[in-house]
């Protein structure tokens, strides 16, 4: 799933593309990707873009005062093309969900693999209108995003550290990829619990989460959109990377390697050695131990 970097960095890209062009048309391919049904996608045509802002996970671009905000969920992505196929889209069976097209024949393509349909595409006239938007914590680098908010908001429920993260009302634009990296940086396991943090703790979490954030952010800014997945995946020293050695919290190897805990739809990445005491999270049930 695309998450605050990267979605940051598709904004910038269609930031600089696409404000100021005339939109020509939008096209739906698959009727489940609207969450809205008034304004129409047909609203759009003959607009401007005008903006192009992140709210959390979700593009936001405003067209004269209309908003197409986006939300590509696990599996969609945003593809950019110069110049866009002439022909219509018709609905079908293929990976595209919607189409933007602009007056010089640019635009780009929602699309979304697999059969588990989560992409998200809504026209409101004001981004607080969806529900997900109106009620996002906190965002991460911001000056709001303080040690003291960060304290706060962990006494504020007992709960595991890594669902903290990753609780878009809590703090918004964080998700499974980037958890996992903030909590290595960190040296904490993923099921520590949040009112056992003291003040020294808590200075290391938010310490690690602005500095992998922001080497993310950076990392990611300037590149094209066709490039961002795999820069996000060449970027991760323990997401996605079960069985391989870790590199160490501090970019020093520890000799251990990453091991996994799997759950129903996902999964976690963590290395004992670096984040807990040398213990194998054998599954969630061990938490208690390991805190």
């Amino acid at each position: 799933m695309p998450e605050m970097p990267e979605v940051d960095a598709l904004v910038v890209f269609l930031r600089e593309r696409a404000v100021g062009m005339v939109v020509a048309e939008i096209e739906v391919a698959s009727i489940s990707v609207l969450k809205t049904f008034d304004p129409q996608p047909t609203s759009f045509r003959g607009l401007t873009v005008t903006d192009v802002t992140r709210h959390g996970k979700f593009i936001d671009i405003d067209v004269d005062g209309l908003h197409l905000v986006i939300h590509l969920a696990r599996a969609g992505w945003l593809r950019w093309s110069e110049a866009l196929p002439a022909t219509p889209v018709r609905p079908g069976k293929s990976p595209l969900a919607l189409r933007v097209r602009l007056d010089d024949g640019s635009g780009f393509d929602l699309t979304e693999a697999g059969t588990r349909k989560r992409l998200a595409v809504h026209v409101v006239e004001d981004p607080s209108d969806v529900p997900q938007i109106a009620t996002l914590g906190v965002e991460p680098l911001s000056d709001e995003f303080t040690e003291d908010r960060l304290a706060e908001l962990l006494a504020a429920r007992n709960q595991q550290v890594k669902g903290l993260l990753r609780d878009q009302g809590t703090i918004a634009g964080i998700g499974n990829a980037y958890s996992d990296e903030i909590l290595l940086a960190a040296r904490m396991s993923p099921f520590a619990m949040t009112r056992s943090f003291d003040a020294e703790r808590t200075r290391t979490l938010w310490e690690a989460i602005r500095e992998v954030l922001t080497g993310a952010v950076g990392s990611a800014s300037g590149k094209p959109a066709a490039e961002l997945k795999d820069a996000k995946r060449r970027g991760m020293k323990v997401h996605g990377r079960t069985g391989e050695p870790c590199p160490g919290w501090n970019d020093v190897p520890c000799g251990d390697t990453v091991h996994e805990v799997s759950f129903a739809d996902s999964s976690l990445q963590y290395c004992p050695t670096c984040q807990t005491g040398g213990k194998p999270l054998a599954d969630r049930r061990m938490s208690r131990l390991l805190r």
